[in-house]
Order: C-alpha cells, then sequence, then structure tokens
C-alpha cells in the first residue's frame, strides 16, 4: 500500500482553480483500482490518498496530476508493508 501525502506549495486560491481537474485525476485513479481513499488535511495544507498498485505506474500517474503540473503540490509516496488490518479493509494489504 502507498501513502500518497500532498502538501500544497501555492495558497488554496490556486488550489480552488486547479480542483476540478485534479478531483477527475482523483475519479481515474478510483476507476483504475489504484485509490482506496482520500481526503484533505485538516487544516487544509494538502491532502492524503490510499493506493495500492505497481509504484512505477504509480510514480507515473502522480506526474500527470494537475496539482503535479501546475506546481500547486509536491508529493511524498511512501510505502507501507501491512501485515494486520481490521476486518473490512483486507483491501489495503493489496
Amino acid at each position: 500500500m502507498f501513502i500518497l501525502a500532498l502538501t500544497y506549495l501555492k495558497p488554496n486560491e490556486e488550489a480552488d482553480r486547479h480542483m476540478e481537474p485534479h478531483m477527475a485525476w482523483v475519479k481515474e485513479g478510483y476507476a483504475k483500482g489504484w485509490f482506496l481513499a482520500s481526503g484533505r488535511k485538516v487544516p487544509r495544507t494538502g491532502g492524503v490518498i490510499l493506493a495500492v498498485g505497481d509504484r512505477a505506474e504509480i510514480e507515473a500517474f502522480v506526474a500527470v496530476d494537475p496539482f503535479t503540473i501546475y506546481g500547486v503540490a509536491e508529493y511524498d509516496i511512501t510505502e507501507v508493508a501491512l501485515t494486520t488490518v481490521t476486518d473490512g479493509l483486507e483491501a489495503l494489504k493489496r
């Protein structure tokens, strides 16, 4: 599993200008079966995506996020080898 932690490099107003295409990108990640959960950080300084799949494919996909392309946010990708999950979250161990 991967934790994609994005941190805004620009003000929230700039993020808002690119939010619609970014959210289309997020939906594509779900459609590909890579994204399992996502949301904003609190306070709103970026976001987090829980993902599964091949690291090279995930990294290539992150590179085409409008937030990446327009310098709105940078990503930190952490791979986690989960060994235990609660009932119902077995998909995280893929």
